[in-house]
């Protein structure tokens, strides 16, 4: 007969296993069965230390590797401006007076002058005429500007530069006269004693 254990029937030994065996497998189903627990999102703490190790060390060296593999910087040079050529004077002489006949080196007038045994007119001025001015006034500018170009033809050497024409009708040579490449007519015209010859004379009076 059954063994009898608190009023119910008591399991033998056999049944004892086969009941274990049943508990095991049924919490081994419940374990297959339970829910994989979640992955947690965003990264972990190693993670997050390597991130931050390589970020200072682009902070730092960063600057650095980028200036080494920039393309480098090529230099534009601006050509210098032409040094302007002054011409080189080397006519000189001793000049007096010599309101009549011909001379050696001396100034007839504002704009007339002889040179080495050569009338020459000078080709961009005109100045009073001293020989018969039509006015007081115009003999007095004229003596003026007599002086004041004897002064400049013997401040230093001069050159004597062509102009549009050899001579004029009284067989005068036409020349500009310039020193350190500035016309000494052009210097008679900004003091008052000469105009700028335009082609014809115009009174003075």
């Amino acid at each position: 007969m059954a063994n009898r254990w608190n009023g119910q029937q008591r399991p033998s030994q056999k049944g004892k296993v086969q009941q274990a065996w049943v508990a095991e497998a049924r919490r081994a189903g419940a374990g297959r069965l339970r829910s994989a627990p979640a992955r947690r999102r965003g990264l972990s703490g190693p993670a997050l230390i390597y991130l931050l190790c390589l970020a200072l060390l682009l902070g730092h060296y960063g600057p650095g590797w980028i200036d080494r593999f920039s393309l480098p910087t090529v230099a534009v040079q601006t050509p210098a401006a032409p040094t302007p050529v002054v011409a080189t004077d080397r006519l000189s002489g001793n000049f007096g007076f010599c309101h009549s006949g011909g001379g050696t080196n001396c100034v007839v007038d504002g704009d007339t002058f002889w040179f080495r045994g050569d009338k020459y007119r000078i080709a961009d001025i005109d100045t009073p005429e001293t020989h018969g001015p039509r006015c007081a006034a115009e003999g007095q500018l004229g003596a003026r500007a007599t002086r004041r170009l004897q002064v400049l033809m013997n401040d230093g050497a001069f050159s004597l530069e062509n102009a549009d024409r050899d001579t004029d009708r009284y067989g005068r040579a036409l020349r500009i006269v310039t020193r350190e490449g500035q016309s000494i007519g052009d210097q008679l015209v900004a003091e008052g004693l000469a105009r700028p010859w335009d082609g014809g004379r115009h009174p003075w009076c």
